[in-house]
């Protein structure tokens, strides 16, 4: 029997078990809600095509996306030989003359007008281990190539167009194709350019979600959901697809990767950081699950050169598990926990901590360090099903192994973020004190909050704009905050929105009805908007970015309606507030609503204990918590029928290549001196990839809540291997 992994997209699998869609079925989501006191049998709290032509550039090349799906093993192109041109004077008289007009055309009005009066050195150092491969003291740019500029500067994308980058808040683009992993970018004056260390406590995120991109959710992509009847999540909306040759199959998500979204807009708006959401499947999938595979890592790595070359730091979110985290249609399929739950749940773990692994390795190589300072390893994991135990022990197990690919301490790859699983913050206090480096993310929204009804939001101008809903965004969210900081450490709002009421087209997941009380159809239209009412959005959200302090508004952009062509969920969309007028021009104008309106509470003084931000005895974990939840896997796993013994439950064998991420290519190729890296930062890390083991049945791993359990185990000699985290073990 062969392995259920495939070496490339040519070896398919033969032997996974096949898990037919069940269209019968019902899909009814369950709800994520901050507040809500029975969370799995809520609505999900986010779902959700629309082309967007305005930011259209063409495919990644053919060459870099045969690159990223055939990778397995390191790769380098060969250096370019040097032409003997390079030898002769005159090449160099002409050479020479053509850089003194560069220096003096474009170098030194960048240098006097944007550079100089900036606050932040661009020469500090690199905060990630090793030297980056392009620091921003690397090779020149080739003769005549415009490499950097601020407000006003005319960037050339890779089809050969142009356009003017706006950008009033002092912020710099480099885009050097000789150095293309150069730090020197600042989205803005008051942001550390990518080669200057983050001081949390000091600087401050103002960042959106870049939602709907490669996890497609109903409300943020509905025009390809509009297309496709019945489906409700992007495993329906996938085996639908593959259904549809004459549109192109699942090839239609490639042009839906490439024509979404636009990142300078994001520097020119202010924001200096992006949480990207992605799947699982942008390293592979296994043959019963029908998403497409690979195809968005080449985009997903577009994406963080793009963030690099405008100064925007990056926190990478995985976004979908394997069985799903929480049974929400944004985790892959809407439906049960298969996740540390159920008798796949540690079948699925396996694999799960194998993907955290394998994007681990990549970004904590010296190219990418500083581009993406963060990694949040699970999104929204629904703790009330799996248990706080059973996930606090899954977090011990892969803050382990992330630590002993990068090392400890500051500077030696990522912080790594978990959810607070809708528990809220204060249930996180004292969370692994001693671990190295750890963020508690949460998702405050009121939405989600089980109001059938709301007060009005449209009530004056000014202080008085937005009824009751400043201050409850102040009272609500920033005393939790500003406590968490302390009694956990580094605290952030991964996702908020200005959704005050569950009002839009697919929020709450296809076919749903909203529970706001009364129509909606005023929430579904912006354009029915006066300024009242958006006197009283722009109030709401400044009071939600004052009290949240380091925030992710969720999310950038809402695709069109095939209906309307028409955004039908505008309270979610940073970019179309930004364009009408409910959001910010500049998100600094919200420090300082909450006193305005008069909120009191306890404050932060911006000082973490050391280990929290990687200083001395980051690493040694408490003696209590490793006595607690050192021992994996957890028990005892839930979701399983009475008297299930554990220890006879389905798990895989690590027998199977890991399918390392590869580097991107470049084009033109930058100077053979540049190293790209090769997917992989510790190569002491040899371990090989979990698959399932031959000669044993498995029950769908996407749907074993309740399954029956095995009576025996596959192999004998099999089970659950047993790990355990050492006491005070030196870090």
């Amino acid at each position: 029997m062969s392995s259920s992994r495939p070496d490339s997209l040519v070896d398919p699998f033969v032997t996974a078990p096949n898990t037919p869609l069940n269209l019968g079925q019902s899909l009814e989501p369950p709800r994520a809600s901050y507040l809500s006191p029975t969370p799995e049998t809520a609505t999900s709290p986010r779902d959700s095509y629309a082309e967007s032509p305005d930011n259209f550039s063409p495919l990644v090349p053919d060459n870099e996306k045969r690159s990223a799906i055939a990778y397995g093993q390191e790769t380098r192109e060969p250096g370019l030989k040097k032409r003997s041109i390079l030898g002769r004077p005159l090449f160099w008289l002409i050479a020479f003359a053509v850089v003194t007009v560069v220096i003096l055309a474009v170098v030194l009005p960048v240098y006097f007008v944007v550079i100089k009066p900036h606050n932040y050195s661009t020469n500090g150092a690199s905060t990630g281990g090793a030297p980056a491969g392009g620091s921003g003291s690397g090779n020149p740019p080739p003769a005549g190539t415009v490499t950097t500029g601020g407000n006003g500067s005319l960037i050339t994308m890779a089809d050969g167009t142009t356009f003017t980058y706006l950008n009033p808040f002092g912020g710099i683009w480099v885009d050097n194709p000789n150095d293309p992993f150069n730090n020197d970018a600042h989205p803005n004056s008051w942001t550390p350019p990518l080669n200057t260390s983050w001081t949390w406590g000091v600087d401050k995120v103002y960042g959106v979600n870049i939602g709907g991109l490669f996890v497609l959710e109903p409300f943020i992509t509905p025009a390809l959901y509009q297309k496709y009847a019945g489906a409700v999540d992007e495993w329906t909306l996938s085996t639908l697809m593959v259904a549809d040759t004459a549109s192109g199959g699942l090839q239609q998500l490639e042009t839906h990767y490439n024509t979404f979204i636009d990142i300078a807009e994001i520097a020119g708006a202010g924001l200096n950081w992006i949480r990207l959401p992605i799947p699982f499947w942008a390293i592979e999938k296994w043959d019963f699950e029908p998403f497409l595979e690979k195809v968005c890592w080449p985009y997903i790595l577009r994406v963080l050169q793009w963030a690099r070359k405008y100064g925007i730091r990056v926190n990478l979110d995985l976004h979908t598990i394997p069985g799903s985290q929480n049974g929400y249609n944004h985790s892959g399929k809407l439906g049960s926990i298969n996740f540390l739950n159920g008798v796949m749940g540690l079948a699925n773990a396996q694999r799960a901590l194998d993907y955290i692994r394998i994007i681990t390795e990549f970004i904590s190589q010296p190219e990418w360090v500083d581009v993406v300072p963060v990694f949040s390893i699970i999104n929204e994991a629904l703790v009330s099903t799996i248990g706080t135990d059973q996930i606090t022990t899954f977090y011990l197990l892969a803050h382990d192994m992330i630590r002993n690919i990068t090392g400890y301490g500051e500077g030696h790859g990522p912080y790594i973020a978990i959810h607070d699983g809708f528990l809220g913050t204060a249930a996180w206090a004292n969370f692994l004190q001693g671990s190295d480096r750890i963020i508690l993310d949460t998702h405050p929204y009121f939405a989600f909050d089980s109001q059938s009804t709301g007060p009005p939001i449209a009530t004056g101008t000014g202080l008085s704009a937005g009824g009751v809903w400043p201050q409850q965004a102040c009272n609500a969210w920033g005393p939790g905050i500003n406590t968490s900081q302390t009694a956990f450490g580094v605290t952030i709002a991964g996702e908020f929105s200005d959704g005050y009421n569950d009002c839009g087209l697919y929020l709450t997941g296809v076919g749903n009805t909203a529970s706001y009380g009364t129509s909606c159809s005023l929430f579904l239209d912006s354009s029915q908007w006066n300024d009242t009412m958006k006197a009283g959005l722009y109030e709401f959200t400044l009071a939600s970015m004052d009290a949240l302090q380091n925030w992710f508004f969720w999310t950038w952009k809402v695709g069109n309606s095939s209906t309307t062509n028409s955004v039908q969920s505008p309270l979610w969309s940073y970019q179309l507030g930004l364009q009408q007028g409910w959001i910010p021009t500049d998100p600094r104008t919200a420090v300082g609503t909450c006193a305005a309106l008069g909120a009191t509470g306890p404050q932060f003084d911006g000082v973490y204990s050391a280990y929290q931000t990687g200083g001395p005895g980051a690493g040694t974990i408490v003696a209590s918590s490793v006595t607690s939840y050192g021992q994996y896997p957890p028990t005892p796993i839930n979701g399983l029928t009475l008297g299930a013994i554990q220890s006879l439950l389905p798990t895989y064998t690590s027998t199977s290549a890991v399918p390392t991420l590869p580097p991107p290519t470049f084009s033109p190729s930058p100077s053979p001196s540049v190293s790209t890296g090769n997917g992989w930062f510790d190569s002491g890390d040899t371990g090989l990839a979990p698959t399932q083991v031959q000669g044993c049945t498995y029950p769908n791993a996407w749907d074993a809540v309740s399954s029956t359990m095995p009576t025996a185990l596959c192999p004998s000699t099999g089970g659950a291997a047993s790990v355990t985290t050492p006491l005070l073990s030196s870090r």
